[in-house]
């Protein structure tokens, strides 16, 4: 079976041209040259807290992404999600198609959460559970952010045993935010060009995790896709 972007002729393998759909980003395949699909993966905000400082990383992150040839990206707020106060989970999924939607096309999935009493905000766990089956075999990757001096590490401890539960593969890379009031400015500069580093590391991690599971979820049969 030739690899993906590659067709058979006589007796040979040849790369197939790319579409306008395909994106220029090439990966190495025993030597050879393939190219794959852009990355769909879109950023969710999980705070609806008033004067939330989680909204500048989240932001940046967003503009560091788009940056990348081979990523689509989109920011969803769970302040904008209005959940009823008297019904909850899957069964109100159809009354958020954007999100329905988006999850369903995603190629994984990023997560910026504050740390509030060691643990991540009620708003994100019920925009989480709007969806199940759309997340599995999907990457997530968790940024952790904190007025403090340890940029989320234990809200983003708390996290992986939730995602993982959805179906989400975390990938070991995370990025964590920490004392944030002194890392952006007002408006949302970051004042800290290390995180410039550690954003691309962040990313490269959750590329390679989004690519291998894509492969797997459009080449290996599996129950749930």
């Amino acid at each position: 079976m030739c690899p993906p972007g590659r067709v058979a002729s006589r007796g040979r393998t040849r790369r197939s041209a790319p579409t306008a759909t395909v994106l220029m980003r090439e990966i190495s395949n025993n030597g050879e040259w393939t190219v794959m699909d852009k990355l769909f993966l879109p950023v969710l905000l999980g705070t609806n807290r008033q004067n939330r400082n989680s909204v500048h990383p989240a932001r940046w992150l967003i503009g560091q992404m788009q940056q990348r040839a081979e990523i689509e990206t989109r920011l969803f707020d769970v302040g904008e999600f209005a959940l009823p106060q008297h019904d909850y989970g899957q069964a109100l999924k159809d009354q958020f198609p954007e999100w329905r939607d988006a999850i369903i096309r995603a190629d994984g999935l990023v997560i910026v959460t504050p740390e509030y009493n060691h643990g991540y905000p009620g708003t994100l766990k019920a925009v989480l559970d709007l969806l199940l089956r759309e997340y599995v075999h999907k990457a997530v990757a968790l940024v952790g952010v904190s007025a403090g001096p340890w940029g989320g590490t234990r809200v983003i401890e708390a996290m992986v045993h939730m995602v993982r539960e959805l179906g989400l593969a975390v990938t070991f890379s995370d990025l964590n935010f920490p004392k944030v009031q002194n890392t952006f400015d007002a408006e949302g500069k970051l004042l800290d060009p290390a995180f410039e580093k550690r954003a691309k590391d962040f990313l490269d991690e959750l590329v390679w995790m989004a690519t291998t599971l894509k492969w797997g979820r459009e080449n290996v049969p599996s129950k749930f896709h």
